[in-house]
């Protein structure tokens, strides 16, 4: 097996076992702690600090540590979030998550990082496009990373099954767009699972985890950047500050700041549909004992487009597949804004949650690659810039989960993609205008990605 691939399957299949947990937990944390809103708190502190990780550390770390050991130390950060499960209280469970939050940016800009110099890497050794093997790559990575959501879903659903008592709906007046804002979730859920029930659960999430830790460790090759290569050569070591503002300073490029509605969209469509419609929608019509297989049903769509529009992306353009996206997803809106969900459509809430994949996975691999492709000399404060602004859409998401109505929400969500799709026209048309003749950033992705921060 060629090299780049195999070390890109270490870290797809790392990914997946990490977040086969932490996807799992995420979806339960308003269930399991509802006392207080401690679950829903916990998560805002959560992506929270992933913001203010997003601002300094990426790149500091990648620099000190490379790729591989910044993913390895980072996923043990989400062990951690795991085992404050176990004895859930203020005191636990939001110091553990705040030190997600922490590990969480480094995590995904050494993932970022590492593919696409891996891609780079082979597509000169092939003589082959740069783009289009970076774009394979992240293919292949969302492919396996997205089933994580069958698998922890899947997991939750098995273990919590054996305890579970349904409760039948008889009222769905207040499902939908023009929900009555009250905790849906209270009325037609399931039991409480008991105490052993949840300790199984998470023993087999923090399982996950560490093998996820150890894969990265024992298999994955430490990759080499034009960075780490001259570093003996810088005179001046950058100083912690610098480094600090190398994320603002990437700002500076307009088409960083062009795409910042778009990453949060990112961050507002995935809070939407695992925060907004599973609660609105599914549990408020059919019981929160739907929910994990709606979220499998997303997940299983999401994976296989991910590797679909990773491989067709080089024959189609990522104009034309960002256009699909964007036309499905405003489909999707407009189609829940008029909904009235009821329990006999069943197929329809298995419907929006497939199209919601499709889109997703759209979003997912093509701005990944976009970031990669457009800032491939600036890859670390490009993808800080990435999970900063994607985690302020979780935050906005989760901000006012609990206090607008569905369907401003949606007329949020749908404003939100129409500004998105108009700012990603304009970083095209740039991008057309300063190359012309000459597909969008070309002409230099051979180029080692990693030395601009050792002089910002």
């Amino acid at each position: 097996m060629e090299r780049n691939l195999k070390n890109v399957l270490i870290i797809s299949f790392g990914f997946l076992l990490l977040f086969t947990a932490y996807g799992g937990l995420q979806n339960l944390q308003s269930s399991l702690h509802s006392e207080e809103s401690l679950g829903v708190a916990s998560l805002s502190v959560l992506y929270a600090a992933l913001i203010l990780s997003s601002m300094f550390l990426p790149p500091i770390l990648i620099e000190k540590l490379g790729c591989k050991w910044t993913i390895a130390g980072s996923m043990c950060c989400y062990i951690a979030f795991s085992l404050g499960n176990f004895h859930a209280s203020w005191y636990t469970l939001i110091p553990t998550s705040v030190i997600l939050g922490i590990g969480g940016a480094p995590l995904w800009s050494a993932k970022c990082t590492y593919l696409t110099i891996a891609g780079n890497s082979y597509a000169e050794k092939a003589g082959k496009n740069g783009k289009d093997i970076i774009n394979q790559y992240f293919g292949v990575f969302f492919l396996i990373f997205q089933s994580s959501g069958i698998w922890g879903n899947l997991i939750s659903s098995l273990v919590f099954s054996q305890a579970s008592t349904k409760v039948e709906i008889s009222e769905v007046a207040c499902c939908g767009a023009h929900d009555c804002m009250t905790n849906t979730t209270n009325t037609t859920g399931s039991a409480e699972p008991s105490n052993s029930l949840i300790y199984i659960l998470l023993g087999i999430y923090t399982a996950s985890g560490v093998l996820a830790v150890l894969l990265i460790v024992a298999f994955l090759d430490q990759i080499k950047s034009d960075q780490a290569e001259t570093e003996k050569e810088i005179l001046e070591t950058p100083s912690f500050w610098s480094t600090f503002l190398a994320t603002f300073q990437h700002l500076k490029d307009k088409r960083q700041c062009l795409l910042i509605p778009l990453t949060i969209y990112s961050g507002l469509e995935q809070g939407f549909l695992s925060g907004d419609y599973t609660k609105a929608y599914v549990t408020c019509a059919l019981g929160i004992h739907y929910v994990g297989y709606v979220m499998i049903c997303f997940s299983a769509v999401n994976s296989l487009c991910s590797l679909l529009f990773g491989k067709i992306s080089q024959f189609s353009g990522r104009k034309l597949l960002f256009a699909l996206a964007a036309v499905t997803n405003a489909t999707c809106i407009i189609a829940l804004l008029l909904w009235k969900p009821h329990a006999k459509q069943l197929a329809v809430f298995f419907i929006f949650p497939a199209l919601w994949g499709l889109s997703d996975a759209i979003w997912q691999t093509q701005t990944n690659g976009l970031y990669g492709i457009l800032f491939e000399k600036h890859k670390e404060a490009a993808f800080a810039n990435y999970r900063l602004w994607e985690s302020l859409g979780f935050v906005i998401a989760f901000g006012y989960s609990t206090k607008l109505q569905i369907y401003i929400k949606l007329y949020i969500l749908l404003s939100m993609l129409v500004l998105s799709m108009v700012m990603y026209g304009a970083v095209e048309y740039h991008e057309a205008k300063s190359s012309p003749g000459t597909p969008p950033a070309m002409k230099k992705e051979d180029v080692g990605p990693l030395n601009q921060d050792t002089h910002v």
